[in-house]
């Protein structure tokens, strides 16, 4: 007594129907109760059951080629090694990546009417705006603020005007140096 046809689909990784076509086709047999030997069924199946490579070249057909079906963007996308015949995907994996591709697609735009994303040019230049107002507003501040510090301190308000700018420069080149990273 053996296995039943859904459990041996299952062992093999098929469906119980392609057990089934496995049988009405001869390539494997059932026991006399309808169970089925799963090391007998294995082997026939093995012998049996053609490749995809053995299809291909056939006696009596002509040898197909196939195309190339993208870029590899499944294997990218989904971090598989591609499983086809010299390196290529197959049709299945072109589709595949060609519906993930859609539907991140399809999320971006959704995301973008959302008003969820934003234009990166757009953000780039806000920033460049700001960080220029900001510089401008610190190169104004010693002219504004050094007559009142002198006259505190009782300084020179042209030593004390030369003194500040100097150091507004010297910290606005230090902030200079910053690259903001927009990746």
């Amino acid at each position: 007594m053996g296995i039943s046809i859904r459990a041996y689909g299952r062992h093999r990784g098929v469906s119980d129907t392609a057990v089934r076509k496995a049988i009405a086709a001869g390539r494997i047999t059932a026991e006399a109760d309808g169970t089925i030997d799963a090391a007998r069924a294995d082997a026939d199946w093995t012998a049996s059951t053609r490749t995809p490579d053995d299809r291909l070249s056939a006696p009596g057909r002509p040898a197909r080629t196939r195309a190339a079906t993208g870029t590899g963007a499944s294997d990218v996308a989904a971090g598989a090694p591609s499983s086809a015949p010299g390196g290529g995907n197959t049709y299945a994996q072109a589709r595949t990546a060609n519906e993930v591709l859609k539907a991140q697609h399809h999320k971006l735009r959704i995301a973008q009417l959302k008003g969820e994303l934003i234009d990166r040019s757009q953000v780039m230049a806000q920033v460049f705006a700001l960080a220029r107002a900001e510089r401008d507003a610190w190169l104004n501040w010693p002219a504004r603020i050094s007559s009142m510090l002198a006259a505190e301190l009782n300084i020179d308000p042209h030593v004390m005007h030369v003194a500040l700018e100097r150091g507004v420069r010297q910290h606005l080149a230090e902030l200079g140096d910053f690259n903001a990273r927009l990746d």
